[in-house]
Order: structure tokens, then sequence, then C-alpha cells
């Protein structure tokens, strides 16, 4: 059982690090966006992209936990 706690624990641990994660990279998309930076426009969706998806992820282990 304890185990069982420890693992959620983690879980929730990352998915508050990843929504910071995202976050920041909607600043910088928004930053790329003012500055019409094509370069980090692009970096920028793909980096939010993988951290959706790891959030998705996160929350559908939590779910079924």
């Amino acid at each position: 059982m304890k185990f069982v706690l420890d693992t959620l624990r983690q879980e929730e641990g990352k998915e508050r690090v990843l929504r910071m994660e995202i976050d920041y990279e909607l600043l910088t998309l928004y930053d790329a966006l003012q500055t019409n930076d094509i370069t980090m426009i692009v970096k920028a969706k793909e980096r939010l992209t993988k951290l959706t998806r790891e959030l998705i992820d996160i929350e559908q282990r939590l779910q079924s936990g």
C-alpha cells in the first residue's frame, strides 16, 4: 500500500512540474509570436505538443490508479 501511495505522489509531482513547463512554453510561444520568430514558434509548438502528451499520459495513469 505504501508503494502505491508513493507512486501516486510521484506522479502528482510530475504533473505539477509538467504544468509549469507548459506555462513557461506558452510564454515562450507568446514572445515568439510577438516578434514573429518563426524558428522559436515552431520549437515552442513542438515542445508544447510533447509536454501535452506527457501530461495526458500522467493524468490517465492517475485516474486509472
